[in-house]
């Protein structure tokens, strides 16, 4: 087993992989990689994992966070399971020689910290809560990169999907309600909020008590139901007792009144490509309420 990395060892590592970068040793054959074209990326933050994969060419990309990799919370779980990753600790992340590093406010302290120290290029990026904030974190993250075109086509890609997502004109707006494991509901100044607004839907979190995201009690919920239930899918097997609320025989037993539609834990997070799929989703959702009650 390799001796622990120590912080006078990364910091040893960082200036050697930099001469070897610079002058063409090993890393990169004998290229010299531009101030614009990072060439070895590592990402620390699993929404911005999300957008990496769609804007960078595979080469580029020396890690991805070890969050990703969860397939009930990541929408990428798959494709970083082919990745390497890091569980975000600076000696992980300066032993691989990164040229920059993209963090997130969630991201350690501590790493971040020593990235300064060590002068490793980061970039920082906010966690956004509106699609415009979102759009703009892609065409951050592509110029930073050095791949504008990827971003802009990304960014149409999204738009698009959110405006196929859009109800007609004049349509009745549902009410609805995402409802995840424990209760867990994303109430108004969200940008899961936004995005039901943008697909026809009123966001019944307020009408519950909620004014940020947290939790709706089983009584509550049963008693004055929403149109629609953008619920979460329990694990399989036996259910934790923080699924148990989305098996509940007391929600069969309202669904005369209340339509149910699938709405993954995925959805919950992280905007960029993922708000593709969370625009079909819930299109699709409506489609199937309105169908039900026509």
């Amino acid at each position: 087993m390799n001796p622990p990395l120590t912080r006078r060892d990364a910091a040893i590592g960082l200036a050697a992989g930099a001469a070897m970068i610079i002058h063409g040793n090993g890393v990169h054959g004998a290229e010299v990689v531009s101030a614009h074209e990072p060439r070895r990326v590592v990402s620390l933050n699993p929404c911005l994992d999300a957008i990496l994969v769609q804007l960078a060419d595979r080469a580029q990309i020396a890690a991805l966070s070890h969050y990703s990799r969860d397939r009930d919370s990541s929408s990428i779980a798959d494709l970083a399971r082919t990745f390497p990753f890091t569980y975000e600790s600076a000696e992980e992340v300066v032993a691989l020689l990164p040229d920059l590093v993209l963090t997130g406010r969630h991201s350690s302290p501590a790493t971040r910290a020593a990235l300064k120290r060590l002068g490793v290029r980061a970039e920082l990026f906010d966690v956004p809560s509106t699609v415009e904030a979102s759009l703009a974190q892609v065409v951050h993250m592509a110029a930073v990169i050095d791949r504008p075109a990827r971003g802009a086509e990304l960014v149409a890609r999204i738009r698009a999907a959110i405006a196929a997502a859009a109800p007609p004109p004049g349509a009745r707006a549902l009410t609805a309600l995402v409802y995840q494991s424990n209760g867990f509901a994303s109430a108004k100044g969200t940008l899961v909020d936004e995005m039901m607004r943008e697909a026809g839907f009123i966001n019944a979190a307020t009408r519950y008590g909620l004014k940020a995201t947290g939790n709706v009690p089983l009584e509550r919920l049963i008693a004055d139901p929403p149109d629609v239930l953008l619920a979460g899918q329990p694990k399989p097997g036996v259910p934790t007792w923080a699924d148990r609320v989305l098996t509940h025989p007391a929600l069969r037993a309202i669904s005369g009144r209340m339509h149910r539609a699938v709405f993954p834990q995925r959805l919950m997070y992280c905007g960029g490509p993922v708000l593709i799929e969370t625009a079909q989703m819930l299109a699709k959702a409506r489609s199937e309420a309105l169908e039900l009650r026509s």
